[in-house]
């Protein structure tokens, strides 16, 4: 029994936990920070955001050295060393939360090994990844304990040829054939990954387009290169069932695309899931919605005044930046200042090829809320810096207010959306 009261807990070490235990640090407090792995970082640096972005550059470098041959430069076929490459990307890894590591440390933040669950709304009990327990009270606490993959109860069967983001990281082996369950940004992105390594692979979304949220124009403009990066798009069309045979995943499609089809691997990706089950939430006065979601308000407090709630577990989008500003707001509540959480547009990137990026309000949200607004495009066709890339399928375009010219929302389609 640990006797000492913490000033503050933070509990989950990724880009919401750990930039508000550093703030906190920053600003005089003292920090506990729980999280089961050796080092912060949580999902994304760990398993999603940045495994996942160095094989899409990797990705990226083979396709281009495909399109070079266009130009009058040719490389040959690529051979790909799937041990090394999955080494690269381990390394990256290791050496960021590394570094997350050093400055926890450089702060004097007293970190945990395990996993908290609330005893009551100030005592959490701790099982530490060596197996032992602790049980320590705290004057404020932070949620940050992220999301999950969402699963698929009657596609959930045991087997190593079904993947979901987390395993597909792992990059055990290129299959020969894999089969994306979900056409929304996570399945996308691995997608492009595996298409590029070498996969023939197919997407099957139940709902008429892919990237639901993102605007049709913009969808519709990735789609045409999506259709020759992917071997098949069944869109309208849902996976009735599944079964493991020795030679690979049998599948049977429903809607528009009724047919059974052996795939060598299986990709669940429809979505995330909090992580509020578990935690001891029922031992406090925190509520949850209907999805799952910690209720919290804007300063990110939850009904229990001493404890925050950041992150995924805080609600939608499930983003790592927006992770990191709600860790900045609930520290800087904690510390008496006067900030809430309100952000005028949050931007969001898909990682595909062509990148598809957006920021504030989009033309679907517009027309859904009877908004008045002027839509400027300009396709990148007609783009001098497009045409030094070799690549035309881009589009820009502007949410205007008619009124008074301001710019509400941004969308761009094509090559380094995101940096754009």
């Amino acid at each position: 029994m640990s006797e000492e009261k913490r000033q503050l807990v933070v509990i989950g070490g990724g880009p919401g936990g750990y930039v508000a235990a550093f703030l906190a640090s920053d600003l005089g407090m003292k920090v506990t920070l729980i999280d089961p792995e050796q080092n912060p970082g949580g999902v994304c640096l760990h398993y999603g955001c940045i495994p996942s972005k160095t094989l899409l550059h990797i990705a990226k470098l083979i396709t281009e050295t495909k399109e070079a041959s266009k130009w009058g430069v040719s490389f040959g076929e690529p051979k790909i060393d799937i041990d090394k490459l999955r080494a690269w990307k381990n390394t990256v890894v290791r050496n960021l939360t590394g570094g997350t590591g050093q400055l926890a440390k450089r702060r004097n933040i007293e970190y945990i090994r395990g996993k908290a669950v609330f005893a009551d709304s100030s005592t959490l009990n701790i099982t530490k990844v060596t197996g032992e327990s602790e049980t320590l009270s705290f004057e404020k606490a932070i949620i940050a304990v992220g999301s999950r993959p969402a699963v698929i109860p009657k596609l959930s069967i045991d087997s190593p040829r079904i993947l979901n983001s987390t395993t597909a990281l792992e990059l055990e082996n290129i299959p020969e054939s894999l089969l994306i369950i979900g056409g929304g940004y996570i399945g996308l992105e691995l997608g492009t990954v595996y298409a590029h390594l070498g996969s023939n692979v197919s997407i099957v979304e139940m709902m008429p387009a892919l990237l639901p949220g993102a605007d049709a124009d913009l969808v519709a403009t990735f789609y045409r290169t999506a259709n020759r990066t992917f071997e098949s798009i069944m869109l309208n069309t849902t996976v009735a069932e599944i079964n493991e045979q020795s030679s690979g995943i049998k599948v049977t499609f429903e809607g528009n695309f009724s047919e059974e089809k052996i795939y060598e691997k299986v990709l669940i990706s429809v979505g995330r899931r909090p992580n509020s089950e578990n935690i001891g939430l029922k031992n406090t006065n925190i509520e949850v919605d209907e999805k799952g979601f910690i209720k919290v308000n804007p300063q990110r407090r939850t009904a229990e005044p001493s404890i925050y709630a950041i992150g995924d577990i805080a609600g939608e989008p499930l983003l790592a930046h927006k992770a990191s500003a709600e860790g900045k707001i609930a520290v800087e509540a904690i510390a008496g200042e006067n900030v809430e959480f309100n952000p005028r547009a949050i931007p969001g990137v898909v990682f595909t090829d062509p990148e598809i990026a957006w920021c504030g309000l989009t033309a679907s949200q517009a027309k859904e809320e009877n908004i008045n607004v002027e839509i400027a495009k300009f396709p990148w066709a007609a783009s001098g810096r497009a045409a030094t890339l070799g690549r035309n399928d881009g589009l820009t375009k502007l949410i205007i207010d008619p009124e008074n010219h301001k710019i509400l929302g941004v969308g761009i389609v094509g090559p380094g959306a995101g940096e754009l």
